[in-house]
């Protein structure tokens, strides 16, 4: 009986210590939203669990276990087509890995454009992004993060809005009352919809953003390799050659756009793997995760030492 007990305790002990908190990214009103009947709903099919009609945004904090020196953070925007959000192999899964390297990790679960819910859908999903920025930056000291050293990852579609808040930095969609620094100190781009043009463009991922009728301005604005300077910050870039989702040309023309304006910039593309492989593709032996963190240790964006040393821990 007593073993019985001791193991419950174990178990009750083994659960907490993952627990992760959860926080709404807006106070009371949701800004440019309307009301609407919208319901979310999420499916799990093997890994992949999908969260549709997403209205209320929020970010889940996850923190490595070790409490030592600042560290460097990760804001994590899954992919969807702007449709759903890849919410674990694309999210919760990366957070939890990126904890064993020592880096904090923040998932995004940003609103799905929608005209039934919202003013204007087109810049909600920067707009989520932004003000996450804006909630991490803000809780750096209580986080223990270094605040000049956030970034932010995005998959698919995710990494359009990763891409989208590197280029757009100095626009500001939130109110944003405190003036705090919107520009990540680097992206990580996993298999990412960069360019909105007609030749290189995720058309689903288009379409549900901006509609089926854009103007060239819009097209344009929204393709990210045409909105690098050199203040863009630095970026890493996975795609597997065999993409045929999401074309590898997204990823070289963010590369070569970067490299064109003196920006540091790194790539590793798989000859197989297809598309929404998340952290393992199947095809190959080699670790992309551990190549990024190889790049973030060489441009001194992560300490060297901090290497898979434990998990995660409770947050308060």
């Amino acid at each position: 009986m007593k073993k019985i007990f001791l193991a419950s305790l174990i178990f009750i002990f083994s659960i907490m210590s993952h627990a992760q908190t959860v926080l709404n990214l807006y106070e009371g009103e949701i800004p440019n939203s309307k009301p609407c009947s919208v319901k979310e709903n999420e499916t799990l099919e093997g890994n992949v669990k999908s969260i549709f009609n997403i209205t209320v945004p929020t970010l889940t904090v996850y923190l490595p276990a070790q409490k030592d020196a600042m560290k460097t953070a990760v804001l994590i925007c899954p992919g969807g087509a702007y449709f759903f959000t890849a919410s674990k192999h694309e999210g919760d899964d990366v957070a939890l890995l990126l904890n064993k390297y020592g880096i904090a990790a923040f998932v995004l679960k940003y609103r799905i454009p929608d005209d039934r819910c919202m003013t204007n859908k087109e810049i909600v999903p920067l707009q989520d992004a932004q003000r996450a920025i804006e909630i991490i930056r803000q809780n750096a000291t209580k986080w223990n993060i270094n605040a000049d050293k956030l970034g932010i990852m995005g998959f698919s579609a995710g990494g359009h809005l990763a891409a989208s808040a590197s280029t757009h930095f100095a626009e500001n969609f939130t109110e944003n009352k405190k003036k705090i620094n919107l520009r990540p100190d680097f992206s990580i781009l996993v298999y990412g919809v960069i360019s909105f043009t007609d030749s290189l463009a995720h058309m689903g991922s288009r379409e549900n953003l901006i509609g089926k009728d854009p103007s060239a301005e819009k097209i344009k604005y929204y393709s990210n390799e045409l909105q690098v300077t050199a203040k863009t910050p630095p970026a890493f870039l996975v795609h597997a050659a065999d993409d045929d989702a999401v074309k590898l040309g997204n990823s070289l023309a963010y590369f070569e756009a970067l490299k064109k304006n003196n920006v540091a910039a790194g790539k590793y593309i798989y000859e197989k793997g297809g598309h929404g492989f998340g952290l393992h593709n199947p095809t190959s032996k080699v670790d992309w995760m551990e190549k990024t963190i190889g790049w973030m240790i060489e441009n001194k964006l992560m300490k060297g030492d901090v290497m898979s040393q434990g998990g995660s821990r409770s947050v308060n």
